[in-house]
């Protein structure tokens, strides 16, 4: 089979934890032996979130004195597909996976009209007490919006319209490669006649990068892995329960938040109703079950 799997930035980092290099490798060394399964049994394409990974890189650089003006989230984007990449690539190779595995720096065309530009959703870097958040705000002139127990940056996350590199990628799987593609959601690009690209300062959403993937690359399965188990009916309330199979018609993406768990329901509904193939959504920690159907939540056309 051939298999899309987003990993979610947050599974790298989970919430609460702290943004050391250290701490991300451990949650990618604890889930690359069953990547590595997965990989050495199917063709496998690894599409990665880094929303806390370019917050915090963002921060760092509007607080750089030697730059005259903080680098663009494009940029950012490009450095968090090399970071994580690396990661990914030296994670599996020393889980034992035998195949060849290569990180493509990904351009992501978008559309410099999306009206997401004008209300940012995506959120990114760490979460802070509401009245941090509003503070770092008005000096830094940030959007924030609330994240569960906490509050936290958000950029504009439009919609993908293509994928650059889709064909190097193709190319790539047919001959036998693990392809880390679109990581971060892919470097935003607008394109201007005669296909010229420019970055643009967004973070396109993985999970909807993942399904339009798997859909151009014709893939059998779309996995998209975060830190809980299932998509949850009632979050965050003492009446919450994990939703373990689900047809689209019964999935409403606009129930569930626009800036986490919206975007996975919303990509699994557009990969399945789209193409009829299947899409999961579960924890990282559970990988291997999550592929094979017996975790998360599964779903499917009817």
């Amino acid at each position: 089979m051939r298999i899309v799997v987003g990993l979610g930035g947050n599974a790298l980092l989970p919430r609460g934890e702290a943004p050391d290099a250290a701490v991300q490798l451990a949650h990618v060394a604890r889930a690359a032996p069953a990547l590595a399964r997965v990989a050495e049994d199917h063709e496998l394409v690894l599409v990665h979130g880094n929303g806390p990974q370019v917050g915090m890189l963002a921060l760092e650089s509007a607080g750089d004195p030697a730059l005259s003006r903080p680098y663009a989230f494009s940029e950012l984007v490009a450095e968090t597909q090399g970071l994580i990449g690396y990661w990914l690539q030296q994670a599996l190779g020393n889980a034992g996976l035998t195949r060849p595995v290569v990180t493509l720096v990904t351009q992501t065309v978008v559309d410099p009209e999306d009206p997401a530009f004008a209300d940012p959703t995506k959120l990114v870097g760490a979460v802070y007490p509401e009245a941090d958040a509003r503070r770092l705000a008005a000096t830094k002139g940030w959007a924030v919006r609330p994240d569960g127990d906490g509050w936290r940056r958000v950029v504009p996350s439009p919609r993908p319209t293509r994928i650059v590199e889709i064909e190097t990628a193709r190319t790539l799987l047919q001959h036998g490669t693990t392809v880390v593609l679109a990581g971060g959601g892919g470097v935003p690009v607008v394109e201007s006649v005669p296909t010229t690209l420019t970055g643009v300062d967004a973070v396109v959403d993985k999970d909807y990068v993942a399904a339009m993937v798997a859909a151009r690359l014709g893939a059998d399965a779309l996995v998209l892995l975060t830190d809980v188990a299932a998509v949850m009916t009632d979050h965050g309330t003492p009446q919450q329960r994990p939703i373990r199979h689900v047809g689209v018609r019964n999935l409403d993406p606009a129930v569930f938040a626009a800036g986490s768990m919206g975007p996975k329901v919303g990509a699994a509904v557009q990969f399945v109703t789209g193409t009829g193939g299947r899409a999961a959504i579960g924890s990282l920690d559970e990988v291997a079950d999550v592929v094979a159907g017996s975790a998360g939540t599964q779903v499917s056309r009817d």
